[in-house]
C-alpha cells in the first residue's frame, strides 16, 4: 500500500478509504474476485494476506494482483457462517513470520465442528504455511453453522480468541465446563497463562477470560491496553464492552434485543446483579464486524482514539468517539457503499483500514 492509504473494508473487493477525515471519505478498490473475504493482515512490501470464509488464503500484492490460495492450510469445515475466518500477525513477523488463524474446525469422527485457533509460519516465498500447530480448540464440539465467534487479539505474550454460543447452546454461556460463548487467552505456544481468572477453579475451563456472550466479532486493544469487543446481540442488544478478567457479560440472562419473531429473551431482563452493563449497546441490530481504534495521526486530532466498525446489516462504516470508556458520539460514513463491511484494520503507517 502507497503511503496515500488509509483504512480498507470490503465485500467481494477490498476498499481503501482514502481521504483524511476533513474531506468526505471515498473509498478505491484494492483487489476484486474474492469469495466471502473475512479478514486482513498486512505483512512486508505493501502486501496483505486475506482469509476467505470458503478455506482459502489468499496473498494480496503491492499493486492489487490477487495470488493464488496457499497451500498447508490445516482441515476447515466451511458451511454457514463457518470456514476460514480471522487472521492476524505476530508482532515479531518481520523476524520470525509467524501468524495465528482461527477457522471452524471439524471434528475427527466426522460429526460437529467447533472453533480453533492455530498458528503457522509464513513461507519464504508466501506460497504456504509452514509448521502449522493448533494452538486451542474450542470444546465440546458440536454440530451447528451458526456463532463461532473467532475474533484474535495479540496482548504481549497471550492471544485472545472469541468465541460464539454456537447459535442453539445459548444456555452454555453460563457455565464455565465449556467454551461456549466465552472469550477465552492462550500463550503463544498455547498453554495456558497462569493468571487467567479460572486456572484452579474446579469444573471450569482454565482458558476462559470472560463468560456470558453470544457471538464476538470484533476486538481490538484499546488505548488503555484492555481488550474491548463488541458481539452480535439477537433483535436489537448488539454491545459494545470493554472485558475484565472473569467478567460475566450476562448472556442470555440480560440483553437488550428480543428473540427472532419477538418476544423476549429469557425473563426479559436487561439488569442482573453480577453481570456487566455493556458500554454501548445498539437497537435495532446493526449486525457489527470488525474494529479497529484510530492510533495514527493522519486524520487530526478529532478522530485520534476513535473506535471504528463495521455494519454488516446496513452496510457502513462507523466512527465512536470516546471518552474514557464513555461513548460520546456516534458518526456514520460510508452510506453509499452497498456492500457488507466485514473487518477493519489500521494500516501499518498508521493509516485506516475497513
Amino acid at each position: 500500500m502507497d503511503k496515500q492509504t488509509r483504512w480498507l473494508a470490503w465485500p467481494l473487493a477490498l476498499l481503501v478509504l482514502a481521504s483524511p477525515a476533513q474531506a468526505a471519505p471515498r473509498t478505491e478498490v484494492v483487489a476484486r474476485g474474492l469469495e466471502h473475504p473475512w479478514a486482513v493482515a498486512f505483512i512486508d512490501g505493501g502486501r496483505m494476506l486475506v482469509t476467505e470464509r470458503p478455506g482459502r488464503l489468499r496473498l494480496v500484492s503491492a499493486n492489487g494482483q490477487l495470488g493464488k490460495p496457499l497451500a498447508g492450510l490445516p482441515r476447515i469445515d466451511a458451511g454457514g457462517q463457518g470456514g476460514l475466518l480471522d487472521l492476524v500477525t505476530d508482532s515479531g513477523f518481520a523476524r520470525n513470520r509467524t501468524l495465528y488463524f482461527c477457522y471452524a474446525e471439524p471434528a475427527a469422527s466426522g460429526y460437529g465442528n467447533s472453533t480453533a485457533l492455530a498458528s503457522a509460519r509464513l513461507s519464504d516465498d508466501a506460497s504456504r504455511l509452514e509448521q502449522v500447530k493448533v494452538l486451542f480448540s474450542q470444546q465440546p464440539k458440536f454440530s451447528s453453522r451458526a456463532h463461532f465467534g473467532c475474533r484474535i487479539v495479540e496482548a504481549g505474550g497471550t492471544l485472545f480468541l472469541t468465541l460464539g454460543d454456537r447459535f442453539q447452546r445459548m444456555a452454555d454461556a453460563q457455565t464455565l465446563d465449556n467454551h461456549h460463548g466465552k472469550v477465552v487467552r492462550v500463550r503463544k505456544d498455547g498453554g495456558i497463562p497462569a493468571d487467567n481468572p479460572f486456572v484452579g477453579r474446579a469444573g471450569a475451563r482454565p482458558e476462559i477470560w470472560s463468560l456470558g456472550h453470544r457471538n464476538v466479532q470484533g476486538a481490538a486493544l484499546g488505548p488503555d491496553g484492555r481488550l474491548w469487543t463488541h458481539e452480535h446481540g439477537p433483535q436489537g442488544g448488539d454491545e459494545l464492552n470493554r472485558l475484565e478478567a472473569g467478567k460475566n457479560y450476562g448472556w442470555p440472562v440480560i440483553t437488550y434485543g428480543e428473540n427472532y419473531g419477538g418476544g423476549p429473551v429469557g425473563a426479559g431482563l436487561t439488569r442482573k446483579a453480577g453481570m456487566e452493563q455493556p458500554l454501548w449497546q445498539w437497537t435495532p441490530s446493526i449486525a457489527p464486524s470488525g474494529m479497529a481504534f484510530v492510533r495514527g495521526t493522519r486524520y487530526g486530532k478529532a478522530w485520534q482514539g476513535s473506535l471504528l466498525l463495521g455494519s454488516l446489516k446496513f452496510r457502513h462504516l462507523m466512527r465512536l468517539e470516546l471518552d474514557g470508556t464513555r461513548v460520546v458520539r456516534e458518526e456514520i460514513l460510508l452510506t453509499g457503499l452497498g456492500q457488507r463491511v466485514r473487518d477493519v484494520r489500521e494500516g501499518p503507517d498508521g493509516s485506516s483500514t475497513c
